[in-house]
């Protein structure tokens, strides 16, 4: 009930948003934007193990990972870590090409005496997790609407529903690592 005499600046409203599903209030479905990305991309990697299309290359265990860095990666599974990353970046930012998720993974090169500069990431390990990760079936391209311009990589179905088994799987180990998040 509205107070007529109080005026509009001190009411406070409070509208809840959202659809009721059919499941109790602690059982809410969970997306990849409920849980921590840290989380997440563990749990992404451990389920891309299986995964047969998404392999390092020969070259993977030689190589830097853009201009800015001396060494390579000291992990056995960069690779699959990074597809995991690549995969998360693409649903919350798509869609987005293999230039854009190169500068994402840049970073400041040492340049000497002179000052450090940004520089962008390997292109070409974006690009070859891209096309990994679209013949797998969890990427697929976003084109306009006339189909004539490939607007960059968006997440498919089966991607999603990757990404939502995952985050709902890794949820409980979330709530407990960061008690704040009960709450979403």
């Amino acid at each position: 009930m509205l107070d007529i005499d109080r005026p509009y600046k001190n009411r406070v409203i409070t509208v809840i948003y959202g659809l009721s599903d059919g499941r109790p209030d602690g059982d809410r479905m969970t997306t990849y934007y409920d849980v921590p990305a840290d989380l997440l991309i563990a749990g992404l990697t451990e389920k891309m193990r299986g995964e047969s299309k998404i392999s390092p290359p020969d070259w993977a265990e030689h190589v830097k990972t853009g201009t800015h860095r001396e060494r390579p990666p000291v992990q056995a599974d960069w690779w699959l870590t990074r597809a995991a990353a690549i995969l998360r970046k693409v649903a919350v930012k798509g869609p987005i090409g293999a230039n854009r998720i190169s500068q994402e993974y840049g970073g400041v090169k040492d340049r000497g005496v002179k000052k450090n500069k940004a520089v962008a990431g390997s292109r070409n390990i974006s690009r070859k997790i891209l096309q990994q990760l679209s013949d797998s079936g969890l990427v697929i391209d976003s084109m306009n609407t006339a189909g004539t311009v490939n607007r960059g990589k968006i997440v498919s179905p089966k991607g999603q529903s990757l990404l939502d088994e995952v985050a709902h799987s890794v949820r409980s180990e979330a709530e407990e690592k960061y008690p704040g998040l009960k709450g979403y």
